[in-house]
């Protein structure tokens, strides 16, 4: 379910909107001022995963509550408002609100624009999401969650390899062929091994590997 807290002080639009968003697993809690809005979101930022603000508020004006909320938390914020202004779309913009829609509105595009905002949102989480294993190539070394795993010239290279080429599927002879510390009479047993020591030292079940993936008949893949 989508969280929503609303900062509208027109009491029959934010019950219709109430009501209405209810059908789209939408639950929406609402405030009529400034402040008790901006009380709830430092409370309970992280219980909420988007704000609905509207502009003419009778305490404090709407562009100053979204500079304010955008300071300290990173809601996204869909500013609804009668003010159709450019200006005011501009500067709600600029301090921080994620959309803007005109009032009146039909209220299914409300639902749109919330569940656009929140998939732009969730995607630019991921894409910030740390990975588990990040290269040292200058160290010749791999973190995992920060900490350098213990692996041999042989072990490093291998896993590099499948690091660089991620969601790819690596052969043996791919493997063979494009390594240095490896003998060049190695034969695919060989890189069965170290895929085995490397699945030890990372903690990924052989079974069940969340990391290194043997592709039967071809080779591995890595995934983070």
């Amino acid at each position: 379910m989508i969280k929503i807290i609303m900062i509208e002080d027109d009491s029959e639009i934010a019950s219709l909107l109430k009501e209405y968003l209810c059908r789209f697993n939408m639950d929406v809690v609402n405030f009529d001022n400034a402040n008790d809005g901006i009380g709830a979101i430092k409370l309970k930022k992280d219980e909420f995963d988007i704000l609905i603000l509207d502009l003419g508020l009778p305490d404090i004006d709407g562009l100053e509550v979204c500079r304010i909320v955008s300071e300290y938390s990173d809601i996204p914020i869909i500013i609804s408002s009668a003010r159709s202004d450019d200006t005011d779309i501009v500067s709600g913009l600029e301090l921080g609100a994620d959309d803007y829609v005109a009032k009146p509105y039909n209220p299914r595009e409300l639902v749109a624009r919330i569940r656009s905002v929140i998939r732009r949102k969730n995607k630019r989480k991921d894409e910030k999401s740390p990975k588990d294993f990040e290269i040292d190539e200058m160290g010749m070394n791999i973190k995992k969650n920060g900490a350098a795993i213990d692996l041999t010239s042989a072990e490093y290279e291998m896993f590099s390899m499948l690091i660089k080429n991620k969601g790819r599927v690596i052969t043996r002879d791919f493997i063979l062929e494009n390594s240095k510390t490896m003998n060049l009479e190695s034969v695919d047993r060989s890189v069965d091994v170290i895929i085995g020591r490397l699945r030890k030292k990372i903690s990924d079940d052989p079974k069940n590997p969340k990391y290194i993936k043997s592709i039967r008949g071809f080779g591995y893949k890595f995934d983070d």
